[in-house]
C-alpha cells in the first residue's frame, strides 16, 4: 500500500488587519509536525500584522503580489512574485502586503504561537 497522502489544509486565524486567509498544509495545526509548517497564504490589500520575533526561520515564496518586511533596522524589504526571503530566529520583522499577494511560508521547526512574540504581547 501507498505512503502517497493527501493533505487538507487547516484554516488558521491570522494576525493583522484586514483579515488574511492561512491554509496550513503540514504543520502543528494541520498534521501535529513539529520539525516544519508549510503553509499557503492570501493576503488583502493593505495587509499588515505587528511586529514579531520568531523562535524559528520563516522562509517566504511569493506567488502573486508583493510582500514587504520591515525589519528591526529600519531597512525594508520588498520581495515580489518568484521571489523568496528567509527570516532567520530572533530577528525582528513586520510583514504587509500593499496589494492583495499569495505567498507560501515554510517554518523550520513549524510555526507554533509559543514560538514568537508578537509586538502587541510584548
Amino acid at each position: 500500500m501507498s505512503d502517497v497522502k493527501r493533505l487538507q489544509p487547516a484554516v488558521i486565524s491570522a494576525h493583522g488587519t484586514p483579515p488574511k486567509q492561512i491554509s496550513e498544509f503540514i504543520g502543528l495545526a494541520s498534521t501535529g509536525a513539529d520539525g516544519l509548517s508549510l503553509a499557503l497564504m492570501r493576503s488583502p490589500a493593505r495587509w499588515s500584522e505587528p511586529a514579531q520575533v520568531t523562535q524559528f526561520a520563516e522562509t517566504t515564496v511569493v506567488i502573486e503580489g508583493t510582500v514587504v518586511l520591515h525589519l528591526d533596522d529600519g531597512e525594508s524589504l520588498t520581495v515580489v512574485a518568484g521571489e523568496a526571503v528567509t527570516v532567520p530566529p530572533g530577528v525582528r520583522v513586520r510583514y504587509e502586503t500593499p496589494d492583495p499577494a499569495v505567498y507560501v511560508s515554510l517554518c523550520l521547526p513549524a510555526f507554533s504561537p509559543g514560538r514568537l512574540i508578537r509586538e502587541h504581547d510584548a
